[in-house]
């Protein structure tokens, strides 16, 4: 709880509706109007605190005559004020009307708004305190007094969602550090408040589990059992009637129970991003092991463990694990599990710059795992071998080689959704890199060629996607389109877990030409795939940051910071890739900025500009400036907006993106003082909307322009 400020207006709305100013604490007896209180609650709720004088009249006297409605509403107004200020001479310190009501935003403090904003940090951290904190301030439901109110259900609802989901992943992250009490305190306040919540029911079995509490786990199996059957009439999941079965058939074998069980939390720390967590699991799970197939097993485990400290760029950690795993098969004959140390071996050399010995290991690897592996030990080696040939600015070649070979495998093969799906997140990198984004066209045709003759249908919708995704930055939308189109339907009959990338480009291009119905159809079909895609960290972002896209082009902030936290929950779940994930920090911290909010706005602009230092490109330097610009605009810093906001068009010009040059030349020209240049930019971007076919963008530069030339 941050201290009390002079003067701060504190409202709470979870658990009930209590007001403080200052230091002193407003009795309820003090509000002698109840729609004075509800004026109150509505304005804490709203995005901004602020809405329209029209909007609150509909949610308080929906059947009364306006004038009348209007009456009533500056009587409630009246009252409000005196309640929080009865000072006479400052009647207006704390709410503000016009033609929109709203608070102070300078001296109010709201526990919901603070909940949110914790959570978001904590989703974005990984940090178990940072959970705790945000956990903390949900206080109860919201507004319980007015629970059946319509402005309030739909709300309700949604914190209460979250509050659970955030508790779900804190025991997550707890359970993977082995703080097993922790975990099961946060996994039986879910359960006390949904009994049919099933992810936490089957979490509490595995906690209790790993605890050496057999009895209590087997307890929540059937108390879940019987809530499920009685509250919806279903049975448990397979998955988790499969945990059941996996604690009771090793109800003799405590340590080992534990070790795998173990190895299953790290296993999901580390498709979640989760890398501390992950490595804190693996090597508990090893201190575990006993028995004749702890040798083999521990080195499986130090190669998951060296796998995590990788992917946190701790080549140091990441080595002695590997050591031990080849000491531990040294003279055994497990040849799988030599070929993915091999392959872990692999990702070591390449991040410590020896990258011809990477591609030997890569290469021996892959041979073996093709011999002695599974389908899925091949996707990784692939993935590897990707991996070096992109540092060693080999990837088309490498890529064009991969076809070339893949072609004689056939499209029936499971892999080959997976690998392909990578390639993609590698060709973002050459899509907005400069001297890499000129030759993509010409190469995306090359390999369309080369993947049409040799007959490989996977890699004929990557390439159409790539090609599609080239065009559409380029502006060239109707050859866009069709592409992409092209790719959606090869993915669809060749595999249901991979393509949401096609789909989630053309939600793009809907969005830009102002078709947002279109956009929210396409952005469906990406984000059912995502659900199911092996690397759903890399669709997720990028669908998430379309969707906010959408919502700042129909002008609603609101709705597109409703989708920045909704990306930051499936982060938490499936983790989630930088360069992925770019183009929703920008948005981010343009949806944050036009709701007042500067914190918000402060931790995406921040996030964009490490993805602009990390990966340096006009295209990522440009959402770097664009978000820097978005957080001027909440200093009030008109000029140092404007500023930052030609500096990403010039630099999206550089990078050949028409559409978003245009649209930030516009954004500077709203940010300016209305002089002369800023009515040449709003011309300017004007015409590039036209020449484009962005018609709802070409209408905000004309109505842009139709009022400063008003003002004039």
């Amino acid at each position: 709880m941050t201290a009390l400020v002079e003067g701060e207006v504190r409202i709470r709305l979870l658990g009930g509706f209590r007001v403080s100013v200052g230091s002193r604490d407003i009795p309820d007896g003090e509000w002698r109007l109840r729609k004075a209180k509800a004026v109150v609650k509505l304005l804490a709720l709203a995005p901004g605190h602020r809405l329209q004088r029209e909007q609150v009249l509909d949610y308080l006297w929906p059947g009364l005559d306006p004038d009348a409605a209007g009456g009533q509403l500056r009587k409630v107004v009246h009252e409000a004020r005196l309640v929080l200020d009865p000072s006479l001479s400052a009647l207006d310190r704390y709410l503000i009307s016009g033609e929109q009501l709203r608070l102070d935003p300078e001296s109010t403090w709201v526990d919901v708004e603070a909940f949110e904003a914790a959570a978001m940090r904590a989703r974005r951290t990984g940090d178990p305190a940072a959970y705790a904190a945000a956990i903390r301030l949900y206080d109860g439901d919201l507004l319980p007094e007015d629970r059946y109110e319509d402005w309030a259900i739909t709300r309700e609802e949604s914190l209460r969602s979250d509050f659970l989901a955030l508790l779900v992943e804190q025991a997550r992250l707890l359970e993977a550090r082995a703080n097993f009490d922790g975990a099961v305190s946060a996994l039986k306040r879910v359960i006390a408040a949904d009994p049919v919540h099933e992810e936490a029911g089957v979490a509490l079995m595995r906690v209790h589990a790993l605890a050496g509490r057999r009895h209590e786990a087997m307890q929540e199996h059937e108390r879940l059992r019987a809530a499920l059957d009685r509250e919806l009439g279903i049975e448990p999941d397979p998955a988790t009637e499969r945990l059941f079965e996996q604690i009771r058939s090793g109800l003799s074998s405590e340590p080992e129970l534990a070790s795998e069980l173990l190895e299953q939390v790290g296993g999901l720390r580390l498709v979640s991003g989760d890398f501390q967590g992950a490595i804190a699991a693996f090597v508990a799970a090893i201190a575990r092991l006993r028995g004749s197939s702890a040798n083999h097993r521990s080195a499986r485990l130090h190669r998951k463990a060296a796998q995590a400290h990788l992917m946190m760029q701790d080549a140091a950690a990441a080595e002695s694990h590997l050591r031990a795993a080849e000491g531990l098969l040294a003279g055994r004959k497990d040849e799988a599990e030599k070929a993915r140390i091999m392959e872990a071996r692999a990702n070591w050399l390449w991040s410590v710059g020896r990258y011809d010995e990477a591609q030997s290991a890569a290469e021996a690897s892959l041979a073996a795992a093709e011999v002695h592996g599974t389908g899925e030990d091949v996707a990784a080696v692939q993935e590897t071998l990707a991996i070096i040939c992109h540092m060693r600015g080999a990837w088309r070649p490498g890529l064009q080689a991969e076809i070339e070979r893949l072609g004689d495998v056939g499209d029936e093969d499971p892999r080959l959704g997976r690998i392909f799906e990578f390639h993609c997140c590698i060709g973002e990198y050459h899509l907005y890199g400069d001297g890499l984004c000129e030759t993509v066209e010409d190469y995306a045709r090359g390999t369309l060629a080369l993947a049409i003759d040799r007959g490989a249908r996977h890699a004929q919708a990557f390439a159409w996607c790539l090609l599609g995704e080239s065009l559409l930055l380029q502006g060239r939308w109707d050859e866009a389109a069709g592409c992409l189109e092209r790719s959606t339907e090869l993915y669809a009959e060749l595999d249901a877990r991979s393509g949401a990338l096609p789909w989630q480009r053309l939600a793009e291009l809907a969005v830009m030409r102002g078709d947002s119905i279109a956009a929210a159809t396409y952005l469906r079909h990406g984000m059912a795939i995502a659900v199911v895609s092996p690397l759903a960290r890399h669709a997720w972002g990028r669908l998430y940051a379309t969707a906010a896209l959408d919502a700042l082009e129909r002008r609603d902030p609101a709705e597109a910071v409703r989708v920045v936290r909704s990306a930051a929950a499936t982060t938490a779940r499936y983790g989630e890739c930088p360069t992925c994930t770019a183009l929703l920090y920008p948005m981010a911290a343009e949806a944050f900025a036009a709701l007042g909010d500067r914190a918000g706005a402060t931790v995406f602009a921040q996030a964009a500009e490490r993805v602009g230092r990390s990966f340096q490109s006009s295209a990522w330097t440009a959402m770097a400036e664009s978000a820097r610009g978005s957080l001027a605009l909440t200093d009030a810093d008109a000029g140092g907006a404007r500023e930052r906001f030609l500096s990403a068009a010039r630099l999206y010009e550089r990078a050949h993106q028409p559409f978003w040059s245009a649209r930030c030349r516009l954004q500077a020209a709203l940010a300016g003082a209305g002089c002369p240049a800023d009515r040449h930019l709003l011309d300017d971007s004007a015409i590039a909307f036209e020449q484009l076919g962005a018609l709802r963008a070409l209408a905000a530069a004309r109505r842009a322009t139709s009022e400063r030339q008003g003002t004039e």
